[in-house]
């Protein structure tokens, strides 16, 4: 955590009459970081309060994406009162694959006042700029393969785990510092009690006779996360932004997710015995853990672990997901697809989970869009990415 935090420090710092923006220093600066949201949300029904040890965890050198990144966070305040915070990224993973002198920033949080958010902003663009950066997206928190974008509509329903949420207002504040859209990312709402269409029960009985599926085989765990971000990252590779996974962020997450889900909840499909499809979906933990305050001691732990196991969420999450590039555009990769939703829709109402989303989609996915829709989901969230070219003063 030491040398993690002396990245975060430094001497830059702006004054907009009684606003300050200052480098987060110490542990003490970064506890103030991670519990700003307190303060802004405390009278928002739809905020889920974040698990301290979480984000404490996200933002330590634990974290295996400060592997290949540069950051750089801030705090604002009046007076000694943090009423705004900002994080600043430079991707080498990005840079190597995209060489387009884009940077990023994220974490970004703030009172509702003009001066603050651009205090904040201009900060993080400054640094972005003596980094050699030329274009600045966000927020993402901290890289693509993370939570990112901005919550623009869908405000009044609380987040879905890992996934993020945000004032109305956040969005204007942005937009007036020069910011405009780049993609928007959709959380599509599909009840479990979903029922297949004709036309896809015809390609499905078609193509199983050459496809399996299988849960996930915790005894070759190490063999199988390979597997997973092989397919994933395959199918993906195409897409806008993508950036793969490091073998070690990958087995980060894996390691995070090997004690919240269930083995039944990650799903492979192989045609004719080659891995070429993957699911994963996850309890939607926010749905258990938004009364504990962000803290699991002294008895946090029990209720979380009870609410889990025992009482159980009534919804869940579908954040990985993906057909590899050989089959896309052919009916055999719609029946994949089709295949492993349906199945995890299948485990979903085993273990009483009425909804499932599944985030986030492109919003010009129009191939997964068109599955999706067809099965009765709905589009419930936007989070949009902004885009700002970055101009020398």
């Amino acid at each position: 955590m030491k040398s993690l935090l002396q990245r975060f420090s430094g001497q830059q710092q702006t004054n907009e009459g009684s606003l300050r923006v200052v480098p987060v220093e110490g542990r003490r600066g970064l506890r103030q970081f991670i519990r700003l949201p307190w303060s802004l949300y405390r009278d928002d029904p739809a905020w889920v309060p974040p698990l301290l040890m979480e984000r404490h965890q996200h933002l330590s050198s634990r974290n295996p994406f400060f592997e290949h990144a540069k950051c750089k966070f801030w705090l604002a305040y009046r007076g000694a009162t943090p009423v705004g915070r900002i994080s600043a990224q430079v991707d080498h993973l990005h840079l190597k694959r995209y060489e387009d002198s884009t940077g990023f920033f994220g974490l970004l949080e703030a009172e509702d006042e003009a001066e603050t958010f651009r205090a904040l902003m201009n900060t993080a663009e400054t640094w972005l700029l003596d980094q050699g950066m030329r274009r600045v997206l966000g927020p993402f928190n901290l890289s693509i393969n993370q939570e990112c974008g901005l919550l623009v509509e869908g405000f009044d329903t609380p987040p879905a785990v890992m996934m993020g949420h945000a004032r109305p207002y956040y969005r204007a504040r942005v937009e007036e510092n020069g910011y405009r859209k780049e993609k928007d990312l959709l959380a599509y709402r599909v009840d479990t009690d979903f029922e297949l269409t004709k036309a896809m029960r015809a390609v499905i009985k078609r193509a199983a006779r050459k496809v399996s599926i299988r849960s996930l085989r915790k005894e070759r765990f190490s063999e199988e996360l390979d597997i997973l971000q092989d397919i994933f990252e395959d199918a993906w590779s195409e897409n806008w932004g993508f950036v793969p996974f490091t073998k070690a962020e990958f087995k980060h997450l894996g390691q995070n997710l090997k004690h919240l889900v269930h083995t039944e909840y990650v799903q492979i499909a192989e045609v004719e015995g080659t891995p070429d499809a993957m699911i994963i979906g996850i309890p939607n933990v926010n749905e258990v853990i938004r009364d504990l305050n962000g803290r699991l001691l002294p008895l946090g732990w029990l209720k979380l672990l009870w609410r889990l196991k025992v009482v159980r969420p009534k919804t869940a999450r579908v954040p990985l997901m993906g057909v590899r590039k050989r089959h896309h555009n052919s009916l055999l990769g719609a029946a994949l697809a089709v295949m492993v939703v349906e199945r995890v829709r299948r485990l979903g109402v085993k273990y009483g989970a009425k909804e499932v989303e599944l985030s986030w989609i492109l919003d010009d996915n129009k191939g997964m869009r068109n599955i999706l829709e067809s099965l009765g989901g709905v589009v419930y969230k936007r989070y949009r990415i902004f885009v700002k070219d970055l101009v020398s003063q």
